[in-house]
């Protein structure tokens, strides 16, 4: 069955400077000065903005919306296939083993709580303090050791083959490590990390969340155990995500909801209690009825990444990784961030500091007098934006939060993202603001409102 229009067939393609038509792109925001203006929108690492692609195969789908699995309907019957169809797509899109499975999850955060919650009884779990929160925090009931942040690729491989090498060597142990920091964008020696976690008896879980937006992920290649990214990231709207690997782990352990969809089978006993079969495929961890329309709307953003190619998509965003390296190279009251160092591979995710100004009041500035949005704060990364300012890692933190009042020290970062739906001129804007801004100052005054930096 499929969804009889013309846009769930067609082809993405790229606009005439190589990006992907995206919603929101002709967004006009108005300016504090007066005027209105392209609002240009730099924050991918927090949500990318939708395909349009995604956005119409999804509107062509609507109408068909049928609940999945337990109708007999044609709208069920052909909702149940595109929602099985796409996580075939979504499993080729990750290159998975044939006995890999594809879970369905709201986010990167809730598959990784999935995989926590799977995990078998004394089981000890290593991760770096660079992680996300939705990387470093969910395994609060197992064993953690949490490792200090490496300067270089090949010390991060060193650290972790140091502390598998001191575990106890016949228990269960699974490494957490991102693909591509949120903060800096640096990418990490994945199958590095992967082949030592696997020499010492460990498994492996891939944080892809902002890596699989920018870049091609093989769990045959990087040889991971699983790997988890969020839909918001890859150009797809719908608070979906996806936890995909192996299932040994997941298959004995009881589901992460109870309910209708997670059950095979359910029955009375004599006594007056229930029995209950839980399915042994993904739809174990899927209980109630499934988001179909985020399910679908991620497979269609996996299919027009892969028709358009990610040499292409790479080779582009480079040029644009280039571009706010050397302007921000340009003002020396810039101090970039980064672990591994100038010459790193990295994506479209840049966080600096600007001497003399508060983050949050500069990224006010940004968003009041230029119309272009970015982000401030610790990025929910709380112990490696501190690692990386030099102040205590284990103070606390709001996320996004300003910490000081404009014109005050901030421990606070700024950080411009950006991917596949980012034209140029939004980058050559920012790259021209932060000059003006350092140069000139803001031409505006602001205040801290509810813990935001704003225009007064």
């Amino acid at each position: 069955m499929s969804v009889s229009t013309a846009a769930a067939d067609r082809s993405a393609h790229c606009d005439t400077e190589g990006s992907l038509p995206v919603l929101g792109r002709d967004v006009t925001v108005p300016l504090v000065t007066g005027g209105e203006v392209t609002y240009a929108a730099l924050d991918y690492a927090a949500s990318a903005p939708a395909l349009q692609r995604v956005w119409d195969d999804v509107a062509a789908y609507a109408p068909y919306y049928g609940s999945v699995h337990r109708g007999a309907g044609y709208l069920s019957q052909l909702s149940t296939d595109l929602f099985e169809n796409a996580r075939r797509t979504v499993g080729e899109f990750l290159d998975c083993r044939a006995d890999d499975e594809v879970v369905f999850t709201r986010s990167t955060t809730d598959s990784l709580n999935l995989l926590a919650a799977a995990l078998p009884a004394d089981c000890q779990v290593f991760v770096f303090e660079t992680e996300h929160h939705a990387s470093l925090l969910p395994w609060q009931d197992a064993r953690v050791t949490y490792l200090n942040a490496p300067r270089t690729p090949a010390e991060a491989v060193a650290t972790l083959e140091r502390a598998l090498a001191e575990r106890d060597p016949y228990g269960p142990a699974l490494v957490c490590v991102t693909g591509a920091s949120n903060v800096t964008g640096e990418l990490w020696p994945v199958r590095e990390l992967a082949a030592a976690a696997h020499a010492h008896g460990a498994r492996i879980v891939l944080d892809a969340a902002q890596l699989a937006p920018h870049h091609p992920v093989s769990v045959r290649e990087l040889d991971v155990d699983w790997v988890a990214f969020s839909g918001h990231k890859l150009y797809a709207p719908f608070g979906s995500g996806v936890l995909a690997g192996r299932f040994d782990w997941l298959l004995e352990a009881d589901p992460y909801l109870a309910g209708g969809g997670a059950s095979k089978k359910v029955s009375r006993r004599v006594d007056g209690g229930v029995d209950v079969e839980w399915h042994e495929s993904a739809a174990r961890h899927e209980a109630g009825s499934p988001n179909v329309i985020g399910a679908y709307s991620i497979a269609s953003a996996c299919k027009a990444l892969t028709e358009v190619g990610f040499d292409t998509l790479v080779a582009r965003e480079q040029r644009l990784v280039a571009t706010v390296r050397q302007g921000l190279a340009e003002v020396p009251e810039v101090r970039v961030l980064s672990l591994f160092g100038d010459d790193a591979p990295r994506v479209g995710v840049i966080s600096f500091v600007v001497d003399g100004w508060n983050s949050s009041h500069f990224a006010a500035a940004l968003s009041a007098e230029y119309g272009i949005g970015v982000r401030d704060g610790l990025f929910c990364a709380h112990p490696l934006v501190r690692t990386l300012l030099g102040s205590d890692p284990q103070s606390q933190g709001e996320c996004g939060a300003p910490e000081a009042a404009p014109g005050e020290k901030s421990l606070n970062a700024i950080r411009v993202s950006f991917g596949a739906g980012t034209p140029d001129e939004h980058v050559e804007r920012f790259v021209g603001a932060v000059k003006e801004l350092v140069k000139n100052g803001a031409s505006w005054n602001y205040r801290t409102e509810n813990g935001r930096c704003v225009p007064a």
